[in-house]
């Protein structure tokens, strides 16, 4: 049975039709694909459209992926990835090819390699403090990073999740935003009053007029296009390395580590491990448990302080003071010129 037809089955109907599965994750098997069906016309030394399902054994896929960390320098983690896309492929070929189960249950019985597990980056109170400091909002983007890391850090959402969110999706007067997550299911979670306040001000007044297609996305680029994820990842690092020392960055994750230290803080204000999971979109939690095994020691000035900013409101925020003051000297410089 030639192999690339039923290439074609999985990502046009199995994987989008069958399994319902994101196009991101669409993308990342499309990538695995891309590598293994190269390395295994190069391992027959046939061309791609000649490989045959019959072909591809176990032999054949542990070759793939010990290339991968040989050759490609992949971490275990990437490989155990790739493992998944081809094993997701057995997954169809056994359930719609019956008399090819026994080659589907020798590729799914291949095991993932075992990995270290990364530690918990995640940013004291006063490192967030100090982030939300080293933004200059005088900056005709400032504002907009400004309330995208406050955002970042009350929702505890991934860059994808912020990327795609819609302005539908934020009820000012409720206080609440909806979350479009992994497996394209919703959360509802309810934001701290100052993000409610600083996502408003900049949808209203700092907002960049959207081309046509990004109309509907809260958080646009300066090209009025939408605001990638790989844009937050920029926005994150760029204020980060700011204000961390190289010895902290080594352990923290431009965005993720937002997501994280929401986490930790809702567990050290006595939050419980449900609350945490459905905060965060978790599948499982198993995921949410990892925080329960950190060191929570916290100085209590530091804390109060935090709470004091993250609970005040647009006026009490000297950040805001001096945007005011820096556009009301621009209003009056405009005039002087007009006269």
């Amino acid at each position: 049975m030639k192999l690339a037809a039923r290439v074609h089955q999985f990502f046009n109907h199995y994987l989008p039709n069958i399994k319902g599965l994101s196009p991101h994750t669409i993308k990342s098997y499309r990538d695995t694909f891309r590598l293994f069906l190269h390395f295994a016309a190069d391992y027959y030394g046939i061309k791609i459209n000649s490989l045959r399902i019959e072909q591809i054994s176990s032999k054949l896929i542990l070759a793939f992926l010990d290339n991968l960390e040989d050759d490609r320098k992949n971490i275990a983690k990437t490989r155990n990835q790739r493992l998944a896309a081809i094993k997701s492929f057995a997954k169809m070929i056994r359930f719609n090819y019956p008399e090819l189960r026994e080659t589907a249950q020798t590729i799914m019985n291949i095991p993932q390699k075992r990995t270290q597990k990364p530690l918990v980056g995640f940013l004291y109170q006063d490192e967030i403090l100090r982030v939300f400091q080293a933004v200059d909002v005088r900056k005709s983007e400032g504002f907009r990073d400004y309330a995208l890391l406050h955002l970042l850090y009350d929702s505890g959402a991934r860059a994808s999740e912020i990327s795609t969110l819609n302005l539908d999706y934020f009820n000012v007067q409720q206080k609440t935003l909806a979350i479009l997550g992994k497996g394209d299911r919703f959360r509802l979670i309810e934001l701290k009053p100052k993000t409610v306040q600083l996502l408003n001000r900049y949808i209203n007044k700092y907002r960049i007029p959207p081309k046509i297609p990004y109309k509907d996305r809260i958080f646009i680029n300066q090209r009025g296009g939408e605001l990638t994820r790989h844009g937050i990842y920029r926005i994150c690092k760029k204020y980060l390395y700011k204000t961390l020392s190289p010895k902290r960055l080594k352990t923290i994750n431009p965005v993720h580590s937002f997501r994280h230290s929401r986490a930790v803080d809702m567990l050290y204000s006595g939050y419980s491990i449900t609350d945490i999971k459905n905060h965060l979109g978790h599948d499982n939690i198993q995921s949410t448990t990892v925080y329960l095994h950190l060191d929570l020691n916290r100085k209590r000035h530091i804390q109060k302080q935090f709470i004091r900013h993250m609970e005040s409101v647009l006026s009490d925020d000297p950040k805001i003071d001096e945007l005011l003051h820096w556009e009301d000297k621009g209003d009056i410089i405009a005039w002087l010129d007009s006269l």
